[in-house]
């Protein structure tokens, strides 16, 4: 596996990927994917091990085994460039770096399925990228038609709405509605995008779709442990002596993370955005950064002894409170009640023990919202109130 430059102390301790960011010849990617059957480009991507990149981790293979199987003859691939999660920004420089990694990944979804149409929904924030994008997904489609694909891609822009991540309220959206999540089952690989059925994948999910054909699902099954195949890139932001995107395989424990990338004072990793897991320093050593362990959708934010963890919770919960769709009582409600709750107990308004009351007002959103955003309000809550307590009470 051919590895890229990169810093002695990462070298040191653990092995820098370099699959996203390699150059990787299109027209000759392409006509690999011509001749390949569906079943074995979904056989490969299912033996690769390969799962969602967005957080959650459904297992690629069967995602597209499941539209594959799905009745109708017109089925869609959307390529999931809503990244609005707090502290990630891969997906922005992978369209900007390596754009036609993301159309070829998308070129093998709709082979895969059987799909002849793709779109990638990209960020409202990001807009400023939509005219370079068009251009780059004119000359692929060109390339398609030149050598015969039925599939094209088109470009649509979110409006920048958080819930809009979550596939269904993608989907709303690209179907002109409010971005609302919808009820689940049914799942968009059988009822999906003009109640068709759809693959949806985020940027770097089909970008490893790519590399996976490119150098066989072996190569990519041996990075990685035995329940967390592959690489991931990182987004490191916070208090970090070294911040910005790497690309590492999973499985890494939290404390040699914090060794590589920390700065010689960090007491939590906020594991996958705001609305991830909260690690303490107690908890490092033990710690796995991968499916087994506390899965991340990129972003690793580092805070060292000199911040409050208070304030960063008050920050997260004003960001769910803002960004909640409203739809339903559990999400539109519990957020505001979360917020509102911390603030009483911080000022002396209610006792300490009222933080007892709320973790259970969380655990009850991680079960009866509607979809993520509500359900996932509960990991920086609880792992957060769980680890610092000391820091939200008032003394």
């Amino acid at each position: 596996m051919a590895r890229s430059p990169f810093p002695k102390k990462i070298s040191d301790s653990h092995k820098r990927v370099d699959l996203i960011f390699s150059e990787l010849p299109t027209e000759k990617t392409l006509q690999k994917i011509i001749k390949m059957t569906p079943d074995r480009i979904i056989r490969d991507i299912t033996d690769s091990g390969l799962r969602g990149r967005g957080g959650a981790g459904f297992p690629t293979g069967r995602k597209w085994t499941y539209a594959r199987e799905a009745e109708g003859d017109e089925k869609y691939i959307i390529c999931n460039a809503d990244e609005g999660e707090p502290g990630t920004f891969k997906d922005r420089e992978i369209l900007d770096r390596r754009s036609g990694k993301v159309f070829l990944g998308m070129a093998i979804a709709a082979k895969a399925v059987g799909a002849n149409r793709g779109f990638i929904y990209l960020r409202g924030e990001y807009s400023y990228m939509a005219k370079d994008l068009l251009g780059e997904i004119d000359e692929f489609n060109k390339l398609l038609t030149s050598k015969s694909v039925d599939f094209k891609i088109e470009l649509r822009l979110g409006a920048g709405a958080y819930v809009c991540g979550e596939e269904t309220a993608l989907i709303e959206s690209m179907e002109g509605h409010r971005g609302e999540a919808r009820n689940k089952p049914p799942f968009p690989a059988t009822v999906g995008f003009r109640g068709k059925p759809t693959v949806v994948n985020n940027v770097e999910t089909l970008v490893y779709a790519t590399m996976i054909i490119s150098i066989g699902p072996k190569k990519f099954e041996e990075l990685g442990t035995k329940y967390s195949h592959g690489a991931k890139v990182f987004c490191i932001s916070g208090d970090a002596g070294l911040k910005g995107m790497f690309e590492l395989e999973l499985g890494m424990k939290t404390d040699e993370f914090v060794n590589i990338f920390g700065d010689g004072a960090t007491k939590a990793v906020q594991v996958g955005g705001a609305s991830g897991q909260c690690v303490p320093r107690k908890k490092f050593k033990d710690t796995i950064l991968g499916f087994e362990g506390v899965p991340t959708g990129g972003s690793m934010m580092l805070f060292n002894s000199s911040r409050s963890m208070y304030n960063v919770l008050k920050n997260y919960l004003e960001f769910f409170t803002e960004e909640s769709c409203g739809q339903c009582t559990p999400c539109r409600v519990g957020c505001q009640q979360l917020l509102r709750g911390i603030e009483a107990v911080k000022t002396g308004r209610l006792p300490n023990t009222y933080l007892d009351d709320l973790i259970r007002v969380a655990k009850t959103m991680r079960i009866t919202a509607k979809c993520g955003l509500g359900q996932s309000v509960a990991n920086p809550f609880i792992s957060i109130v769980d680890n610092f307590r000391e820091e939200m009470m008032h003394f």
